[in-house]
């Protein structure tokens, strides 16, 4: 097994050889003076099992295009099989055409990842579950919801007074599994979209006054949607308002709203380097991949890491 870090997390990817009592493979990974990107695997990876850990954060296009380029030098390189660790997948959002003459950019990604030899991905929380089917290769989707679970239970220990909320309808089946998983109620914020930066929330169904509220979301970039949430669900007189996110893409502008907000803590993973800053807890999922690195080496089922 050979674990190769793109530049786009390296933390992470320290963090997941670590836990598998690996050291990562020694890659060079710069940019020539133009600003194309330059990678020469300084170790022999033939008939090696190779595992490149690469979410696509920001900077996005960046990112994607290393790894491409990684995947690329690992398969002329003979590797016996190569794995895309992609813990946050970017273009998720882009699945599908609602509008005319617009692209399915998950699919573009799914087809150029295929293109460059990579022969398994290993994901958590694809925005859109579906982005599975656009592949042709395996697709292990690991879910955020047992480590973020297991850190809730320790910190709110009692949540009889807990009401777990989608903050929009599409995420209905997310906040179901979470609700489920604590014992916890359910309600939902219908949300109208303004802009890609604004989001105006509209109504709660379901009862949170009187109650501690768990916000659960896949991802956050500006925090619109979960602060317009948490605005209207502190009207409808809920009590402690905390946010659960897989995903936090955090920026100055996200960071803004939610210091200005009435959520008292942003609990997520460390999925991607930009998940840090006031009132946000992070995480570890370097376990999870981990183990689910081993079982993939190992030809095993993950079907039991889906469960919390």
């Amino acid at each position: 097994m050979k674990i190769i870090s793109g530049t786009a997390h390296r933390a992470l990817a320290e963090r997941i050889a670590e836990n598998l009592g690996q050291s990562l493979a020694d890659v060079h990974v710069s940019a020539f003076p133009d600003g194309e990107t330059e990678v020469k695997i300084n170790e022999n990876v033939r008939g090696e099992d190779v595992f490149i850990v690469q979410p696509s954060c920001p900077p996005t296009n960046h990112n994607l295009m290393e790894l491409l380029i990684m995947v690329d030098a690992a398969r002329r390189a003979s590797a016996e099989r190569i794995t895309a660790v992609m813990p946050f997948f970017g273009y998720a959002r882009q699945d599908r055409k609602d509008q005319p003459r617009v692209p399915i950019t998950a699919k573009l990604v799914a087809n150029l990842l295929t293109s460059a030899g990579v022969n398994r991905v290993l994901t958590m929380d694809l925005h859109a579950p579906q982005i599975q089917g656009f592949f042709d290769i395996p697709v292990d989707h690991l879910y955020a919801k047992s480590v973020l679970i297991s850190y809730l239970r320790q910190r709110h220990p009692d949540t009889s007074n807990l009401t777990v909320v989608s903050p929009d309808v599409g995420g209905v089946k997310m906040a179901r599994a979470y609700a489920d998983a604590l014992g916890a109620e359910l309600a939902i914020v219908a949300k109208h979209r303004v802009s890609a930066t604004r989001v105006e929330a509209m109504n709660v169904i379901g009862e949170v006054e009187g109650r501690d509220v768990l916000l659960v979301d896949d991802m956050t970039e500006t925090a619109g949607t979960l602060t317009a949430a948490a605005d209207i669900l502190h009207k409808h007189g809920a009590k402690r308002i905390y946010a659960g996110v897989s995903h936090a893409i955090l920026g100055d502008l996200a960071h803004q709203r939610i210091r200005d907000s009435s959520i008292e803590e942003v609990i997520t993973t460390d999925s991607v380097p930009q998940a840090a800053g006031p009132k946000v807890q992070v995480v570890g999922i370097a376990p999870l991949l981990g183990e689910a690195i081993r079982r993939i080496h190992g030809g095993e089922s993950i079907t039991s890491l889906f469960s919390v």
